[in-house]
């Protein structure tokens, strides 16, 4: 399921993330989609979701389910609204989280995730929160001395000139010239932490053999909406 990272293979022979839950975008949009029609790639992710709530069900038999101390969290921090697994109309489930193990090197470009404004997937249910966070539990940080955030965030939402920037690379220079203010974010395993992911966000490389390990969520949000759904 996951790597030895002390492995002699050479680095580019092996992956540089493992993922170990149903990904909505990669599934959708990247590189784990079954075909180019919509309704084939919904149906997969729906199936892969199911296989996910499967193997969710028994693999933390015996310990504490870090799946269910993170929803605890997102209800104890909600307000007259029901948090619950993200569904379709049907009642099919979305994947209720993942584990993203990530190897030295991995990084995160300057990105946002957000659903209806970036990945445009209006054919999914989740399409209709305005608000979209991401919400994770460091479960390993890098073992590397310096410094290794999990994230750094910038005071800068998506917009189509933004976007254009992320595409063309030229973000950077961009934020430079807007003296745009970034929050730089450090945890430790066990820490639950939050934020807009509609906001341009970044993850350094990471350094050292140990992987850096994190259960991670998208939560859609809309101030006049009873539920918020959480997903993979």
């Amino acid at each position: 399921m996951t790597r030895d990272p002390d492995d002699a293979t050479p680095a580019e022979n092996l992956p540089s993330r493992i993922d170990i839950g149903s990904s909505l975008v990669n599934r959708a949009r990247g590189g784990l989609r079954v075909s180019d029609d919509e309704t084939e790639n919904k149906d997969a992710f729906l199936e892969h979701s199911a296989s996910t709530h499967e193997l969710f069900s028994h693999l933390f038999d015996g310990f504490d389910n870090p799946v269910d101390t993170l929803y605890d969290c997102l209800s104890a921090l909600s307000v007259n609204k029901e948090v619950k697994v993200a569904r379709e109309p049907d009642g099919r489930l979305y994947g209720p989280a993942i584990f993203r193990i990530h190897y030295e090197g991995h990084e995160y470009v300057p990105h946002v995730n957000h659903v209806g404004l970036d990945d445009k997937l209006f054919n999914y249910e989740v399409s209709r929160f305005t608000h979209q966070f991401a919400g994770l539990i460091c479960i390993q940080n890098s073992t590397h001395e310096g410094s290794s955030p999990q994230a750094v965030i910038d005071r800068c939402v998506w917009s189509p000139e933004v976007h254009s920037h992320l595409s063309n690379g030229t973000y950077y220079e961009y934020a430079a010239q807007n003296k745009i203010e970034q929050q730089q974010i450090e945890v430790q395993p066990g820490d639950f932490y939050l934020f807009n992911s509609g906001c341009i966000h970044r993850v350094a490389p990471v350094e050292g053999n140990t992987p850096r390990t994190v259960l991670a969520t998208f939560i859609g949000y809309s101030e006049d909406d009873d539920e918020i759904f959480v997903w993979a």
